[in-house]
């Protein structure tokens, strides 16, 4: 009962933390509902809101003869899907367990397990719904055709590993600034929804209009996966490389604000959160 278990190898290691991210994250995803079915929907009915409310949008402004050649729905979910796994990877390992949490008096827990699971059990939820969605518009709809769905499926990749670096350095600010981070991570979603670029063909954009959003990672990648989702879409303004070198700066600023903030954890962090 009170024996200490120890890794008899490097691999044993390894095994056991994977082991424990794994039931880590099925907490994560029933931590919510209680069921990763009902999860699971409540994603893809967030999904099928938002892509029919932009849909509709864009058919009472006149603005569906605007964009890419080919599958208008196909067009906005390759934005929304983008967006929200972003979104969804950032508020994930924002909420994670921190270094003060009662969790964390379970060993081996930690916090880097916390934070894998919690970004693993995101990115779950959301690849889960886009192929249910995908699958059902194509065979209950209109059959679709992705010029290059691994590439597609790297850029969604790539948005979720951006997501994880935001929200790893929000969380490492969040015991000190809690309110100022709950203000940011709002203000930031709700600026993704026009900065992202997701409502927009990036090659037709004004120059005034490029210089607004080119800052941002979220709309590269979101234009670098319509040139992989379009096979006549050339995307020519913007950058494959330049979301990679972001996520690994934020990421590497993030661990040491982490590292930094679990040396000065205290339990009375948790009643400001």
């Amino acid at each position: 009962m009170f024996k200490t278990t120890r890794p008899r190898s490097n691999l044993h290691s390894a095994i056991t933390i994977a082991e424990l991210i794994y039931h880590a994250a099925v907490r994560d995803v029933r931590k919510s509902d209680g069921n990763a079915v009902v999860a699971l929907v409540k994603n893809i009915m967030t999904v099928v809101i938002m892509v029919l409310a932009f849909y509709f949008m864009f058919s009472v402004l006149g603005l569906k003869g605007m964009k890419i050649r080919g599958d208008f729905l196909l067009f906005m979910m390759s934005g929304i899907f983008v967006y929200i796994t972003h979104i969804k990877a950032m508020s994930a390992v924002m909420g994670a367990e921190g270094p003060a949490s009662p969790m964390m008096q379970h060993a081996p827990m930690n916090t880097v397990i916390a934070i894998c699971s919690a970004a693993l059990s995101s990115l779950y939820i959301q690849v889960l719904s886009l192929f249910v969605v995908l699958f059902v518009y194509h065979v209950g709809f209109v059959p679709i055709t992705i010029y290059q769905p691994i590439q597609a499926f790297g850029m969604i990749l790539t948005a979720w590993f951006i997501g994880v670096a935001v929200g790893l350095v929000l969380l490492a600010i969040k015991p000190w600034a809690p309110g100022f981070v709950t203000i940011f991570a709002m203000i930031y979603q709700r600026a993704n929804m026009i900065a992202s670029g997701k409502m927009f063909v990036v090659n037709t954009l004004p120059t005034f209009m490029m210089n607004m959003f080119d800052w941002n990672p979220l709309f590269h990648i979101i234009d670098q996966t319509r040139g992989f989702v379009f096979i006549n879409y050339f995307p020519h303004r913007t950058s494959l490389e330049y979301p990679y070198y972001v996520g690994i700066a934020l990421l590497m600023i993030g661990l040491m604000a982490e590292f930094y903030t679990r040396q000065y954890a205290s339990s009375s962090w948790e009643a400001r959160r």
